[in-house]
């Protein structure tokens, strides 16, 4: 174990489901975070088949696809990782990456941005997202130009590592799709943000 996974505890979640007949989804450019469009359907189920052994009138009920997700995120939650069947989502702080109501990034940022550019190089996708989030401290107006200049700057990072055909979606939503409560500073931190994420196709 390297001295660099040991300094770190990470938490992880993982929650499996089963699929059922529906249709899978993959997130568009313009969908905002979190959202899945309708793809490919998946196989259909005989609900006549006798191998369901249901009780005699019993049905089955509506069909829904539901996704499997797993969850990895340091102490502290500088750093997540959500993996889905369809994507692989990076949300890094913004204090990782920039001074406070900074678009510039910060010398350490350059590491964490090149490991996420690495697995996007394994993945071998071609079209990566980059959406940028406050706080709601301060205006909606600067919250929506400071994120995003601080995903443009991200981009401009990760793009020195990827190859130069990869199409970029990047929006910068200001305090629109928190993912804490800001309320509290803890909560306002996770919210300060920039999510990569991009197609999982392996």
């Amino acid at each position: 174990m390297t001295s660099t996974t040991t300094s770190r505890r990470i938490a992880a979640l993982t929650v499996t489901v089963l699929l059922l007949a529906g249709t899978a989804g993959t997130a568009r450019a313009d969908d905002p975070p979190g959202s899945v469009s309708a793809g490919a359907p998946l196989p259909a189920i005989d609900t006549k088949s006798p191998a369901l052994m249901l009780p005699d009138g019993a049905t089955l009920a509506p069909a829904k696809v539901l996704d499997i997700k797993q969850i990895v995120e340091e102490e502290g939650g500088e750093e997540r990782r959500e993996d889905t069947n369809v994507d692989v989502t990076f949300a890094l702080q913004a204090e990782v990456l920039f001074g406070k109501d900074s678009a510039k990034l910060s010398p350490s940022a350059g590491s964490r941005i090149a490991a996420i550019a690495a697995e996007i190089k394994r993945q071998g996708t071609g079209r990566v997202r980059v959406f940028g989030f406050t706080d709601n401290l301060g205006t909606y107006e600067h919250g929506l130009k400071l994120s995003k200049q601080r995903a443009d700057a991200v981009q401009r990072e990760l793009a020195k590592g990827l190859d130069p055909g990869i199409t970029f979606d990047i929006r910068g939503y200001s305090e629109d799709y928190p993912i804490a409560d800001n309320s509290t500073e803890e909560g306002r931190r996770k919210n300060r943000r920039v999510e990569v994420s991009f197609p999982r196709t392996s």
